[in-house]
């Protein structure tokens, strides 16, 4: 188990750096926190089977892909870079939501 974990924190870094996302940003992305993702990058916790999809889903992967060795994986996924610019479009279309909500909301208080 000891072996999987460290395959899966490597794995995690690995594509966390590729999908040029902060802790931060792949925490939200999965919707999980910042310190499950440092405890996972650090081998020091597991995770549910809710998490490891979440995970997978944040890099566009099949969650085997998340324990595969780097060695055995499959050549560049022709759509990689594709999947990582709507990542990242995702992660600024949502911080421009929340930005925009809060100003409309702090914009509506002020009248009331």
């Amino acid at each position: 188990m000891a072996q999987a974990k460290k395959l899966l924190a490597l794995n995690i870094k690995k594509l966390r750096k590729e999908w040029g996302f902060s802790q931060e940003k792949l925490a939200e992305a999965a919707s999980l926190s910042t310190q499950s993702i440092s405890d996972i990058e650090g081998c020091r916790t597991w995770v549910s089977d809710k998490s490891l999809e979440r995970l997978a889903e944040a890099f566009k992967v099949d969650v085997f892909q998340l324990f595969t060795p780097p060695s055995e994986r499959v050549g560049d996924n022709p759509n990689a870079n594709l999947y990582k610019r709507l990542a990242k479009l995702r992660v600024f279309i949502k911080e421009d939501i929340d930005k925009r909500l809060d100003q409309y909301y702090l914009t509506e208080k002020s009248f009331s």
